[in-house]
């Protein structure tokens, strides 16, 4: 994962994050697990909380939504 730019790896988070309902095999996978180990330490080394929603969105490059928004748009992903 070192080897990408932060760039690329954003936005192949992004796009898989995305699609995770469509894909929920995902969640079990290694790559995407090591690609956000990743970023979250890219993240927390430029002083981004990750445990902030709105900011881990914004760092990503995403819009940040609020907690109350985020929570009415919740699905189960089974």
């Amino acid at each position: 994962m070192k080897h990408y730019s932060q760039d690329d790896l954003k936005l192949i988070y992004r796009v898989l994050h995305r699609h995770l309902g469509q894909h929920p095999e995902l969640l079990d996978s290694q790559f995407f697990e090591d690609l956000q180990k990743q970023l979250h330490k890219q993240a927390g080394a430029e002083g981004v909380d990750v445990a902030d929603h709105g900011a881990w969105d914004e760092w990503l490059g995403n819009a940040p939504v609020s907690c109350d928004t985020r929570m009415a748009n919740r699905a189960v992903i089974e």
